[in-house]
């Protein structure tokens, strides 16, 4: 913690900010530690608060080393505003992306400094993941393979979408996730085609191919793993395109490395998908960054201009989609390394046949 307030505070000096102040979750519990649910960190180069109600004061006097603890009233501005008067800042910083209307125009009705919009401020910090954030990860996505390897003998005809998603919710709290990283995808047959399919009360047919996307969170940190499996003896045409998606990912897994452009990597995916006459079933990005949250930077799309660096943490997930018919999409996380690329998930992406 101590080194990520070093380089917080290097950014703030280096923008001619006196300070700034940090209102996003994640955000603030990346440079403090700090889990509870509300707070805002007020950070100058030389000096670091957090100022939260009386609920989290104890909670924050144990969790936090680098900042001192504050103790807001209602409304919190008024107190920021006396702290900021204190330490005589005039530039205040604030997360653009993130500070609602709202909350933006009641501090700027009620700070006596200037407010300055910065976008991605500590986002850019995060990016880059420490061998620590890698071992959480790897322990999430760990968490979510054992699980679903636990539900695969509940994948029968009559089940419902929603009773599988439930099943493997509980499988992986059972085995030590705090929580979901988002709501669990299930998508059968048809509705395999939906890229984001939330779970239904759909029966599972036999001849579906069914598509779960599903992760959890392990101290803070997410993981995010897609499998598609198929309920009984797949067609012709659902071997084909299942293994037309493993192709492509393995082929992005093989040439992904530090120095690619991540329209780069995107493309490469792509033009397996394409070759197979494909092309027009896969809408999205071949993925995105993972870490405290699901969707972090790099975005790996066709518009991805970002350089890809060691440590980040992104998803390979190419997919095909066909109305009418189903789609598939196989999904890994995997850690960038200076010549390729380390894979967090060992997870079998042989066709699974129940």
């Amino acid at each position: 913690m101590q080194e990520r307030l070093k380089n917080i505070q290097e950014v703030v000096r280096s923008k001619g900010l006196d300070a700034i102040l940090i209102s996003k979750p994640e955000n603030r519990f990346y440079l403090s530690g700090f889990t509870g649910s509300s707070g805002f960190l007020i950070i100058s180069p030389e000096e670091a608060y957090l100022v939260t109600d009386f609920r989290y004061i104890e909670q924050a006097q144990q969790q936090v080393e680098c900042f001192k603890v504050i103790k807001h009233e209602t409304p919190a501005f008024k107190t920021i505003n006396n702290l900021l008067k204190e330490l005589d800042i005039s530039k205040l910083g604030f997360e653009a992306n993130h500070l609602t209307f709202e909350q933006y125009t009641s501090f700027n009705e009620n700070l006596e400094c200037s407010l300055i919009p910065q976008k991605n401020i500590v986002e850019e910090l995060r990016k880059v993941k420490s061998v620590e954030e890698v071992k959480k990860i790897k322990k999430a996505a760990e968490i979510s393979e054992k699980a679903f390897e636990s539900i695969l003998a509940k994948i029968k005809p009559g089940v419902t979408e929603k009773e599988l998603a439930l099943e493997l919710e509980f499988s992986m709290k059972k085995m030590g996730a705090e929580s979901l990283s988002f709501d669990i995808i299930v998508a059968s047959g048809k509705r395999s085609s939906l890229p984001h399919g939330r779970a239904t009360n759909k029966k599972i047919e036999e001849g579906d191919l069914i598509t779960f996307d599903f992760g959890c969170k392990h101290d803070s940190y997410c993981s995010d793993m897609t499998r598609t499996v198929v309920l009984g003896k797949p067609s012709e045409e659902q071997v084909n395109i299942y293994y037309t998606v493993l192709a492509a990912q393995q082929k992005a897994l093989q040439r992904i490395k530090a120095g690619m452009k991540a329209a780069e990597i995107d493309s490469i995916a792509r033009e397996v998908i394409t070759s197979a006459g494909y092309g027009d079933y896969f809408g999205h990005g071949l993925g995105h960054g993972v870490g405290l949250e699901i969707h972090e930077a790099p975005r790996l799309s066709k518009e991805g201009d970002e350089t890809l660096q060691p440590g980040m943490v992104v998803t390979i997930e190419p997919g095909i989609y066909m109305p009418d018919f189903g789609g598939v999409r196989i999904e890994d996380i995997v850690v960038i390394t200076e010549n390729g690329c380390n894979n967090l998930n060992t997870f079998t992406k042989e066709l699974i046949k129940l």
